[in-house]
C-alpha cells in the first residue's frame, strides 16, 4: 500500500468528522492533508501533529498554544503543535470557518470539491498558482469523493449533540449577551495612580452585587484571601487541570463575599462569591478576573482572560461576548482557541467595530448586562436616554475625538451616567449633565453669576431632542440650538432668583412697617 493510500485509510474519519460539523468537503480537507503533510511523514506533522502547515500566530502563543520552530518562508518560523492529529484537523477547519476571506468557499456546495479547491486558492491559502488543480488530481486520482458521500449519508452532527457535549463550562458572571469590560489586559494608566502606567494583569468586569461562578468542573479551590486591607482585596483562586499535564489558575479579586475554602472541588456554574469593591487598589465594584497557565514543567505566566474566555465559549457553546469599548475581546481569538473542541457553533463571535460611539453608549444604558443599565418603560425615559447619547455624540464631534478616544468616552460616560456640556455651551463656566437612576436629566450649571441645579422639562428635553435628530442641521447648528436652549434655562433662573429676592426684600419692608 502507497503511503498516501496509508494517510487515508488512518485519516479519513478526521475528514469526515469535519465536513459533518462544518460542510466543508471531506475530500477537500483529505487532499490538503496529504500535501501538506507530505502523506504524514513531513517533519512538521511528525513531531507537531501539524497537517496542514498552520502558522502560529500572536493569538495562539498569547492562548497557551506550544509551537515549534522549523524554516518555511523565513528561517525558525513558528507553526502550531497540537496534541493530537485530530486537534490539527479541528483548528484548521476553524481557521475556514472563523476567517472571512474564507467565506466564499462555504457559499458552495459539499460535493463541489472543485469549487471549493479554486476558492481556497483564490484566497490565498496557498501561494502556488497550481495549488487548485493539485489538490483536484490528489481528488480525482484517489477517488477521495467517496469520503464526502459517506458524510452526506451520515448528516450533520446535530446541534443535541453539541449541546450534550458542551456540559461542564460557565463564564465568571451570569449575562445574556455580554459582559462589559471596563479594562482589558495589558498596559493602561494605573487606576489608583493615574500619572503612572502598569500591566493589567487581568480583566475588570463590570458587576453590581453579582455571583461570581467556576468556569470548569473539577475545579480545586487552591487560595482564599479574607483580607480587605490587601490590594487584590477579598480574593479566590480556583486551578483547573488539561490532559496535557498543564493547568490554569482562574482569579477572583475584591470580592465582597467568600463562598468556598481552600481545598473545595467546584464545578461549572457553582458560585465562588460575590462581587465587591474590597482591597486598597480598586476605585468603585468590579470583578478583576485573572488567569494564569502553568505547563507541566511548573513554567507559569499570566496569560489574556479573553483568550481563556473564547477558549470556555468554544467549549461550552456559550453565546456570550466580552465587550470593551464598542469592541469583543474574544473576537480576536475565534481562530485560535484550543484545539479539539466543538466551535464557533454556539458563540458567534461577531466584532461590533461597526457600532457607533452613541449606538454603543445606547446599548450600555438599555442592556440589563452591562450592569449600568438606566429604566426605559415608558416614552419620556427613552427620550431621555436617545437625547443622553445624542448629545454626548455631538460632544464628541465638536471635540474632533478620534474612534477609539470616542468609543472610550461614550463607556465612561455610559458608567458614570455624565456628560461634560462645556464645549457645547461656550458662555457657561461649566456645563455637565447626569441622568439619575430615575430616569431623569439634570443639568449642573456653573456660570459667572451663580451655580445651580436644573431638572429638565418635558418640554426642555423635547426641544432638545428635536435640534439633535434634525438632520437638516449641521452639527454647529445643533450645538447652537442647545447652546440657547441651556442659555435660556440660565436666564429663567436668574429671573426666578430675582423674582424670589424681591419678594423677600417685599416682605421684609412689610414687617418693618
Amino acid at each position: 500500500m502507497s503511503r498516501s493510500s496509508e494517510y487515508v485509510d488512518k485519516f479519513a474519519e478526521y475528514a469526515i468528522e469535519q465536513q459533518q460539523k462544518y460542510g466543508i468537503p471531506a475530500s477537500v480537507t483529505l487532499a490538503q492533508g496529504l500535501l501538506e503533510s507530505a502523506n504524514g511523514h513531513s517533519q512538521l506533522s511528525r513531531e507537531c501533529n501539524n497537517h496542514f502547515g498552520i502558522k502560529a500566530g500572536k493569538s495562539w502563543i498569547d492562548s497557551g498554544g506550544q509551537y515549534g520552530l522549523y524554516t518555511d518562508d523565513r528561517p525558525n518560523e513558528k507553526f502550531c503543535k497540537y496534541a493530537s492529529v485530530a486537534d490539527s484537523y479541528e483548528h484548521h477547519s476553524l481557521i475556514l470557518k472563523n476567517n472571512s476571506r474564507y467565506a466564499p468557499c462555504f457559499a458552495l456546495a459539499a460535493d463541489d470539491y472543485r469549487g471549493w479547491c479554486r476558492a481556497l486558492q483564490k484566497a490565498g491559502y496557498a501561494s502556488s498558482k497550481q495549488y487548485a488543480s493539485s489538490l483536484i488530481s490528489v481528488i480525482d486520482r484517489m477517488d477521495l469523493t467517496r469520503y464526502d458521500r459517506m458524510a452526506a449519508e451520515r448528516g450533520p452532527i446535530m446541534a443535541a449533540s453539541r449541546e450534550k457535549q458542551s456540559s461542564g463550562y460557565s463564564f465568571p458572571v451570569k449575562r445574556d449577551e455580554f459582559m462589559l469590560i471596563t479594562s482589558p489586559y495589558g498596559m493602561r494608566d494605573d487606576s489608583v495612580n493615574a500619572a503612572q502606567k502598569q500591566f493589567h494583569k487581568g480583566v475588570d468586569i463590570k458587576c453590581r452585587g453579582d455571583e461570581l461562578l467556576a468556569t470548569e468542573d473539577n475545579g480545586k479551590v487552591i487560595k482564599v484571601n479574607h483580607n480587605v486591607n490587601t490590594g487584590r482585596g477579598k480574593s479566590v483562586t480556583v486551578e483547573y487541570d488539561r490532559t496535557d499535564g498543564s493547568r490554569y489558575q482562574t482569579t477572583y479579586m475584591h470580592l465582597s463575599d467568600i463562598s468556598v475554602k481552600a481545598g473545595d472541588t467546584v464545578s461549572a456554574g457553582q458560585k465562588i462569591g460575590i462581587s465587591g469593591n474590597t482591597g486598597t487598589r480598586t476605585t468603585g465594584e468590579h470583578l478583576h478576573f485573572g488567569v494564569r497557565q502553568v505547563s507541566s514543567d511548573g513554567t507559569a505566566r499570566d496569560i489574556d482572560p479573553a483568550a481563556y474566555l473564547a477558549e470556555i465559549a468554544a467549549k461550552g457553546n456559550i453565546k456570550v461576548t466580552a465587550m470593551h469599548n464598542g469592541e469583543n475581546l474574544l473576537a480576536k481569538y475565534a481562530d485560535q482557541v484550543q484545539p479539539g473542541t466543538d466551535v464557533s457553533q454556539g458563540n458567534e463571535l461577531v466584532e461590533a467595530q461597526d457600532m457607533s460611539p452613541d449606538e454603543w453608549m445606547k446599548k450600555l444604558l438599555s442592556s440589563e448586562d452591562s450592569g449600568v443599565q438606566l429604566p426605559s418603560n415608558d416614552p419620556v425615559m427613552d427620550m431621555a436616554i436617545t437625547m443622553f447619547t445624542s448629545l454626548m455624540a455631538l460632544a464628541v464631534q465638536i471635540d474632533g475625538k478620534d474612534r477609539e478616544e470616542a468609543m472610550a468616552f461614550a463607556t465612561d460616560a455610559a458608567i458614570s451616567r455624565r456628560i461634560d456640556l462645556t464645549a457645547l455651551t461656550p458662555g457657561l463656566k461649566s456645563c455637565d449633565m447626569t441622568v439619575r437612576e430615575d430616569g431623569n436629566p439634570i443639568l449642573y450649571i456653573v456660570s459667572d453669576k451663580a451655580s445651580f441645579n436644573h431638572e429638565l422639562t418635558n418640554a426642555e428635553l423635547t426641544r432638545l431632542s428635536n435640534a439633535l435628530n434634525d438632520d437638516s442641521l449641521s452639527n454647529d447648528a445643533k450645538q447652537q440650538r442647545v447652546a440657547g436652549i441651556v442659555n435660556n434655562i440660565v436666564v429663567g433662573n436668574r429671573m426666578s432668583q430675582s423674582f424670589n429676592q424681591q419678594v423677600g426684600n417685599d416682605q421684609n419692608q412689610g414687617m418693618q412697617r
